[in-house]
């Protein structure tokens, strides 16, 4: 799986990392849903974290497809109120 942090970079990561994702994220759209602050930066922080930690980054010239888009580091709650769906900031692919 490819995983893009917009204004980073991308990363590969193995299958088994969907799930935690998939959990990082459902807080993160509660957050955003509750207005809350200080855990949607958490969240935020953990997800990129998560991704830094457990992928292996592919080079800037290595240009693949991205299956799940996370949204830059420094994103603060009203900007991804502008970009939430509804089903979490990662955008399904």
């Amino acid at each position: 799986m490819i995983v893009r942090i917009f204004s980073e970079g991308q990363y590969r990561l193995d299958d088994a990392a969907h799930a935690p994702i998939e959990q990082l994220d459902e807080a993160l759209r509660k957050a955003v849903e509750g207005s809350d602050q200080v855990l949607f930066k958490g969240a935020l922080a953990e997800l990129v974290d998560y991704v830094r930690d457990h992928g292996t980054a592919l080079a800037d010239d290595e240009l693949t497809a991205s299956d799940i888009m996370i949204p830059p580091p420094d994103t603060s709650l009203e900007e991804a109120k502008t970009e939430f769906t509804g089903e979490g900031l990662i955008p399904e692919p």
